[in-house]
């Protein structure tokens, strides 16, 4: 027997997967899978405007549960343009044992990897945009005590304009806490030394390392560190880095790993001018900035935003602070599948008062 529609509700097919949702929303096109799940654009005629509508499945996993109340408690607390917006979140069915999570965000065309690979040209003036908009949006975060941990460019969404969205925010952690890192992060080429090498103590700049590797695969439409594994990828950023000195792995703990670093080969620092000969030298030189070793003398994001290259963007009144940081309790207690579906459902509950 087929289900019956609930009233106000509209039913269809996109894709390989049936939607049921408020028939406030206008079915537009099928965008495909993303890391949420199935993606279709609709019309908004509450607010009349276009949308992205992600399906999710209901986890039956404890972590991947975990991950997806994480990130939507993150992106209601969130509010700045350079972050995904979430305009709504719905529950079918509308009880706290649903089976399916409806988010509504901002209207996206593409992830930053498919302008990357494409045929579209990309000028100074574009790069210096998107990575404007990638380091104020990570600013943002950073104020907020927030690592993001899985900057890379499927997780960095644009539209026609060029304005920039950062998503992905599920393994995100608390920078005030010693991060366990005991789950999948971000893919390995956008992954800092200090992850690779097991650092129990992070700094912010974690992530700016992340968005260097982003900057690099702008400039030279290809990946910085392209590798399947951390004894690969350490080899390849000394090759481009030179040797490591002692004193910029400070933070390894771990004394095999410090062995290993200690017989790798010794390398000269490669010239970024050799690896990007068309790029900016400003660019270059941020570049220069971000891609450091050692995350005491890699810079932050407030420091990139000031840097000269972005001279023609940089407005210290137009690149906003959290006022507050972002509460992690719901982190420290232990969450049963239940407790967090009753979560999801009081996250879900403050669009319908």
């Amino acid at each position: 027997m087929e289900e019956t529609v609930p009233e106000g509700k509209t039913k269809f097919t996109a894709g390989d997967s049936t939607f049921i949702i408020d028939n406030r929303y206008e079915f537009l096109k099928y965008m495909g899978r993303n890391a949420w799940g199935f993606a279709i654009s609709a019309m908004d005629h509450k607010i009349n405007t276009r949308v992205l509508i992600h399906k999710i499945s209901r986890e039956d996993s404890l972590n991947k549960a975990k991950n997806i109340l994480r990130e939507i408690k993150l992106l209601n607390f969130f509010d700045h343009e350079d972050i995904i917006k979430l305009y709504n979140i719905e529950l079918y069915p509308d009880t706290r044992n649903y089976n399916e999570i409806y988010m509504v965000t901002d209207f996206m065309e593409a992830d930053l990897s498919q302008l990357i690979y494409s045929e579209v040209e990309l000028t100074n003036e574009h790069v210096q945009c998107i990575m404007y908009q990638l380091l104020r949006g990570v600013l943002y975060m950073h104020s907020a005590d927030i690592f993001n941990l899985d900057l890379n460019p499927h997780n960095v969404w644009l539209d026609s304009s060029c304005d920039l969205k950062i998503c992905g925010l599920k393994l995100a952690k608390d920078c005030r806490k010693v991060v366990k890192i005991d789950e999948w992060i971000c893919p390995i080429w956008y992954r800092s030394p200090e992850l690779i090498l097991g650092c129990p103590a992070l700094t912010k700049n974690v992530d700016i390392w992340s968005c260097g590797c982003i900057f690099a695969e702008l400039l030279g439409r290809s990946p910085l560190f392209p590798s399947s594994d951390s004894v690969d990828i350490l080899q390849r950023i000394t090759q481009l880095l030179g040797s490591i000195a002692p004193d910029d792995i400070f933070f390894i703990t771990n004394t095999a790993a410090e062995a290993y670093i200690a017989n790798l080969p010794d390398q000269q620092k490669a010239s970024w001018s050799s690896l990007y000969p068309n790029a900016d030298p400003l660019a270059l030189d941020l570049l220069d900035k971000m891609i450091v070793i050692n995350p005491e003398k890699r810079w932050a994001a407030s420091h990139c935003l000031e840097h000269p290259y972005f001279k023609d963007l940089h407005d210290i009144e137009d690149e906003p602070l959290a006022g507050e940081s972002f509460n992690w309790d719901f982190e420290n207690c232990e969450l049963s599948i239940d407790s967090v579906k009753n979560l999801v459902y009081e996250e879900a509950s403050k669009f319908h008062h």
